[in-house]
């Protein structure tokens, strides 16, 4: 094993990793949490139309691989005038495919709250509104946690698809050393061993944060 090859190229890669692989996914998550609970509660806002358009959405988002959505925002929209760049499109294609997923985790965690929640908030002389923000969101929030810590943590191995845009991200840092250096089976094993450890470190995280809540479960 070159040795020296692994050493020169660790710190490219993990500085594609500090620099763009984890504030693409942070970015893209953020947003697309954002637009999850926007189609969660289009979803369960008891309007056919809304609903519609959400399980629209979201059927499409599901139904079709994220590798042709980078491709149809990046390389398909400049055929109709429209350009983006590579990292706005990254971000961009990334937070619809979270919205798409974390929307029904988000809609089925809002649902496990027993609905005596908003009929208390209601007594009390809240608007249903105010009940969500303070009653009911709060617990979902609980609930949603694992599923969607592994919404973002399969965030962070796709972000390696953003390399197809043009994005140096790790993987396309991990490509053009590769790719200079003939040494592809060395190289991609260690870029695999940094999405590897940085996800083990994002599982770990994500343990803490359960054990955190459930401290204020009651039992």
């Amino acid at each position: 094993m070159d040795w020296e090859l692994v050493r020169t190229s660790f710190w490219p890669m993990l500085s594609g990793t500090l620099t763009a692989t984890i504030p693409l996914a942070l970015t893209s998550f953020v947003f697309g949490l954002a637009l999850a609970l926007v189609l969660a509660m289009m979803r369960i806002s008891g309007q056919p139309i809304l609903s519609g358009i959400a399980r629209f959405y979201v059927s499409v988002i599901r139904g079709t691989p994220l590798l042709v959505q980078l491709f149809v925002i990046f390389y398909g929209l400049p055929s109709v005038g429209l350009t983006i760049d590579p990292w706005p499109s990254a971000i961009i294609a990334f937070s619809l495919n979270v919205g798409g997923y974390a929307a029904e985790v988000v809609r089925a965690a809002i649902l496990s709250v027993p609905k005596g929640q908003w009929e208390a908030g209601h007594t009390i002389g809240m608007s249903r509104t105010l009940t969500l923000r303070r009653v009911i969101l709060p617990q979902a929030a609980r609930v949603s946690v694992p599923p969607l810590s592994n919404t973002f943590i399969s965030l962070v191995k796709d972000t390696s698809l953003a390399s197809v845009v043009l994005v140096t991200e790790l993987f396309r840092v991990a490509q053009q050393i590769a790719s200079s250096s003939q040494q592809f089976l060395l190289i991609y094993m260690e870029a695999a061993a940094i999405y590897w450890v940085f996800c083990l470190v994002l599982s770990s995280g994500q343990s803490a944060l359960e054990k955190r809540l459930d401290r204020y479960v009651a039992r």
